[in-house]
């Protein structure tokens, strides 16, 4: 009788925080969609000129404005003279994406080999025709749906969420870019170009998922090796089909390592205990530690789960800088002048241990010395979030993020 009572108890708590949860949620997307529909479109934001960089044989160059990034790669693809690998997490139909999409189909009558990865899921709200290419196109979609996830596989459950381009195996691009009219010029996101013998990870990279995930009736793509062994870039994937998972281990090794500063900029911050431990580690034994954010992103939800770590952040040390008037996309990070990562993964559950990732590491001054004015930029339109102001937020606001924390590990 007495268990009864107990069980009751449970199921009707969990419901009542499955309802609380439901309602919050509801409340948070309302008045976001009503503050996207008021205010105006109007965006601009600071940017960083692209520069390039040598590194030991290969040249790097940091994009940090979607129109510079989207010139430069259609001006790779135009000049491609054997293969073109196309992969991108949203691949929209509408200006930018025609303009990809001809320049693909260009390529390929003029005898280029050409292969594109896109994901299902990502691109439900893009009509499938606008997939529909020519033959000669190699076109893969990741599916929306795998049936392993019924039978809890996580194998089977991330998502495809890599943006590659490789060209001729000499030019490749990396980063947080999407394809689409709207990145192009409203979103503040950075991207990697390496030109040079290290495209080698990029291309491979592209090659084993497309060899793991193709059809029996498309090619196989030939991979020989490479005699290339640069510790200075190196491309870090996470594989899910093979619980593979390194850039979480890059991000936390490089944290421990680090005497004088941390810089990084993210979309989505939702760190596991372990990144969080290590960030306020880092800011008590005299790091700089500063994260960059936007103060609204895209996604309502991911910035209340991420304000519910701001306390222990500001508690710890760590400066908040929260970025206006646009949607800061960019995963990147910079540490002592000498280490930069720039890639695919944000630094949330979803990225570092789900889905299919690739963020390029590099050890160069040079590279460093730049993604340190990019941040020095950036912050020119954000503002400094303090321990006070924060500790002074409604009370509505501190049962809100109470409320939504058990979502955090699923995100």
């Amino acid at each position: 009788m007495r268990r009864s009572v107990v069980v009751t108890i449970i199921k009707r708590v969990l419901l009542g925080a499955l309802a609380a949860q439901i309602a919050v949620i509801i409340g948070l997307i309302g008045i976001d969609s009503w503050r996207k529909r008021v205010r105006s479109h109007r965006v601009s934001f600071p940017t960083t000129a692209p520069t390039d960089i040598p590194v030991d044989g290969t040249v790097a160059t940091v994009y940090t404005y979607g129109e510079d990034l989207y010139a430069a790669m259609l001006a790779a693809i135009r000049s491609a003279r054997h293969q073109i690998l196309l992969e991108s997490f949203i691949f929209k139909g509408d200006a930018v994406g025609q303009e990809f999409k001809r320049a693909l189909i260009e390529a390929a009558e003029r005898g280029v080999e050409v292969f594109v990865i896109y994901d299902g899921f990502a691109n439900l709200v893009v009509p499938r025709r606008f997939f529909r290419f020519p033959p000669s196109v190699h076109v893969l979609r990741y599916p929306v749906f795998r049936p392993g996830v019924l039978l809890l596989n996580v194998r089977k459950s991330g998502r495809d969420h890599r943006k590659l381009l490789v060209v001729d195996g000499e030019t490749g691009f990396v980063g947080g870019y999407n394809i689409g009219s709207l990145y192009a010029t409203d979103w503040r996101d950075t991207h990697l170009r390496l030109t040079g013998p290290d495209v080698w990870d990029l291309q491979n990279a592209f090659c084993d998922f497309w060899n793991s995930n193709r059809r029996d009736d498309q090619p196989r793509l030939d991979d020989s090796g490479t005699t290339r062994w640069n510790p200075r870039i190196r491309a870090h994937r996470n594989v899910p089909e093979q619980l593979v998972y390194p850039v979480r281990g890059m991000y936390l090794e490089a944290i421990d390592r680090a005497k004088h500063r941390i810089y990084i900029t993210q979309a989505y911050f939702i760190p596991d205990h372990e990144i969080l431990s290590g960030l306020i580690a880092a800011a008590r034994r005299g790091v700089d530690v500063r994260l960059l954010l936007p103060e609204t992103s895209n996604h309502v939800i991911a910035d209340w789960l991420s304000r519910g770590f701001y306390t222990a952040l500001l508690r710890g040390g760590v400066e908040l800088w929260l970025a206006k008037d646009a949607m800061v996309h960019a995963k990147t990070a910079t540490i002592d002048g000498h280490w930069s990562t720039i890639g695919t993964a944000n630094v949330d559950r979803m990225s570092l241990t789900g889905n299919y990732e690739i963020n390029v590491e590099i050890f160069d001054d040079g590279v460093a010395a730049h993604m340190e004015s990019v941040f020095a930029n950036d912050r020119t339109n954000a503002r400094r979030l303090t321990e006070g102001e924060w500790l002074r937020r409604p009370l509505v606001a501190k049962l809100s993020e109470l409320v939504l924390a058990p979502l955090r590990p699923l995100l």
